[in-house]
């Protein structure tokens, strides 16, 4: 009697059960960047929050808004503009500023506090590189920040619109005008270029102030700060010139130049003409503060694997 054709037979190779980690294999940088996600709430909170801020001040504001808009009939078209345009424009660039804070003290805390709590011990015993952990911390002011500013302002920006028709259709009055003079879809797109474009031209802050994290034991924002304050005063008073203090204005306030052509019109908004993405990608300004940030990341994957637990 043969023994049924499902049951291997002796010396037969056994293929192994599949794994979980055959099955679905580890991906150490889209988990390092989800478990920055979990621990800083704050990335997508407080943008969130303050676009709540805004949005509820603007829906208070719109008791004037029928009267404003009566009173400027017939006369100059920028004013009109500007009646519509300046709280949105107020509202993108106080969420973009929000932004940039927040990147700023996860950068500081990034390194440092994983070291302050010592939880440092447990995450270098998990199969996870030094480079892949910094890389994965620097995304977050360079990628996920910015998605989270534009989404943010996108919906904020459609709430005072849609609620802005409403007022004024119910009043009698054109509920087609907030969006002429707001385009949603030009606005959106030239502020998706402008966040990103800033989240480059601000990667060497990030990349330092990543570099003090790992670095300083204590007092991370005064040792980010004073270096460059100080290196600012000695050319001031050894040489008579600003050429340093220069250089940081640009890199802090100069990233709208670098990619926009021209200034903004009064209320802020930059014109789809205006749009300079090869000028900006031609920029020594650019490639050399990512040079810089290259550097900086390097030492910093570097003192990661040095330093010890505070």
């Amino acid at each position: 009697m043969s023994a049924p054709a499902d049951i291997a037979r002796e010396g037969d190779p056994v293929s192994p059960a599949p794994t979980p980690a055959a099955a679905a294999p580890v991906r150490p940088f889209y988990w390092s960047v989800r478990r920055e996600l979990w621990e800083n709430r704050s990335v997508y909170v407080a943008p969130a929050v303050v676009a709540a801020v805004v949005v509820f001040g603007f829906l208070v504001s719109t008791h004037k808004l029928v009267r404003n808009v009566r009173g400027l009939a017939g006369l100059d078209p920028a004013k009109s503009n500007a009646l519509f345009a300046m709280p949105l424009a107020f509202s993108g660039f106080a969420i973009l500023a929000t932004g940039f804070i927040v990147g700023v003290f996860y950068c500081l805390g990034a390194l440092h506090g994983e070291r302050r709590d010592r939880s440092i011990l447990f995450w270098k015993s998990l199969p996870v590189s030094d480079l892949t952990t910094v890389l994965a911390k620097f995304s977050v002011p360079t990628a996920i920040i910015p998605a989270t500013v534009f989404a943010v302002v996108v919906a904020a920006q459609l709430i005072m619109l849609s609620w802005s028709s409403m007022v004024l259709a119910t009043h009698g009055l054109d509920a087609a005008t907030p969006w002429a003079h707001w385009p949603l879809v030009r606005t959106a797109s030239m502020l998706l270029y402008g966040v990103f474009a800033l989240a480059i031209w601000h990667a060497p802050i990030w990349a330092w102030l990543l570099l003090v994290s790992a670095w300083a034991r204590r007092a991370t924002f005064l040792w980010a700060v004073a270096p460059p304050f100080a290196i600012c005063v000695f050319e001031k008073i050894a040489f008579d010139t600003a050429a340093s203090s220069q250089l940081l204005k640009d890199r802090l306030l100069g990233g709208l130049a670098a990619a926009f052509k021209g200034a903004p019109a009064p209320h802020g908004m930059f014109d789809m003409l205006q749009v300079d993405p090869l000028g900006f990608l031609a920029s020594p300004g650019l490639w050399g503060g990512l040079a810089f940030a290259a550097a900086a990341l390097a030492g910093a994957v570097r003192l990661r694997r040095n330093r010890e637990p505070i």
